[in-house]
């Protein structure tokens, strides 16, 4: 539900001798780039067009009889975008796989009819609202740990969780999953630390010191096994209810403690900007596919309304 933020961005192609040995990688795979980091300092993979290869993974996850949860929150006027929400995921989203969409709202007579394939189920969760956007943001952590929990354990493998604000655009599959992924925020993935706006006041349960930090995420998009997003959510939401003890709201809201948390908690994948884009910020050459896309707003008509 947060706007994005323009910053200017910086990327050097990797010179020729940061390429694996080509004879040895044509041997492990057909799945290579040599213009994008594709490995964190963790080994853990970032996820661009051109390092997977699909067809593997769609059976591995078939052959694991994997049922993938998508969660969305839909609060006041923001059931507006579920219609578009729903029919590109129906498109795009884990095309051959069990899919259950939770839908979090207050206005559950609004959720529209979608044809779903088989396999595909739309969940209505009613929750209540809040008076300010700021506190509806907040308590998505609180809401899916409990969730989670409760309910999500029982149902999925995995969970997705996403904003409604959004449309599929292109392919999103089985490639994502693992125990606990976060996603390259598209205006800060070629940029220097310094300039990550993470939570710099020490009295904030989300504050990163200036000389920490890897890659500043956004919380638009992430996910894992139930277990592991029960534990982020639940630490998260822990973190935000002593800020507000305190009288303190972190910059970002709840990114900015999902960012504390990945920092502390590393993500065992990352989804690099295909998975999160704005068209907004223009199309820079490495970007191959737009796969989950900003839908286009007003944002002062659409929120505490």
């Amino acid at each position: 539900m947060h706007a994005l933020r323009k910053i200017p961005m910086r990327w050097e192609k990797p010179t020729e001798h940061v390429c694996p040995d080509q004879a040895l990688l044509l041997k492990i795979s057909d799945q290579r780039r040599c213009d994008v980091l594709m490995m964190t300092p963790w080994f853990a993979p970032i996820v661009w067009e051109g390092t997977y290869n699909s067809e593997i993974l769609n059976e591995q996850f078939r052959q694991r009889n994997v049922t993938v949860g998508l969660t969305v929150f839909a609060i006041k006027k923001y059931v507006v975008f579920l219609k578009t929400f729903l029919e590109t995921a129906e498109t795009y989203f884990m095309v051959g796989h069990r899919v259950n969409y939770y839908i979090f709202t207050d206005r559950p007579e609004e959720v529209p009819k979608v044809a779903l394939k088989e396999g595909r189920n739309v969940v209505v969760l009613q929750v209540q609202n809040y008076p300010r956007w700021q506190e509806i943001s907040m308590r998505r952590m609180e809401m899916l740990s409990y969730f989670s929990q409760q309910r999500f354990v029982n149902e999925v493998s995995y969970l997705v969780c996403v904003d409604v604000d959004m449309k599929f655009n292109d392919q999103v599959g089985v490639e994502i999953l693992s125990d606990l992924f976060g996603t390259l925020h598209p205006g800060f993935y070629a940029a220097e630390r310094q300039s990550f706006t993470y939570e710099r006041r020490p009295a904030s349960q989300a504050y990163v010191p200036s000389d920490e930090g890897d890659f500043y995420y956004m919380a638009s998009i992430f996910g894992g096994t139930v277990m592991e997003v029960y534990k982020l959510t639940k630490q998260c939401h822990e973190a935000i209810m002593v800020d507000k003890a305190n009288g303190i709201e972190a910059i970002w809201q709840e990114e900015s403690h999902l960012n504390k948390y990945f920092l502390y908690h590393k993500p065992t994948k990352i989804l690099s900007p295909e998975y999160m884009w704005d068209d907004n910020l223009g199309r820079p050459e490495i970007l191959k596919k737009r796969r989950f896309l900003a839908v286009r707003k007003n944002h002062a008509a659409i929120r505490n309304k």
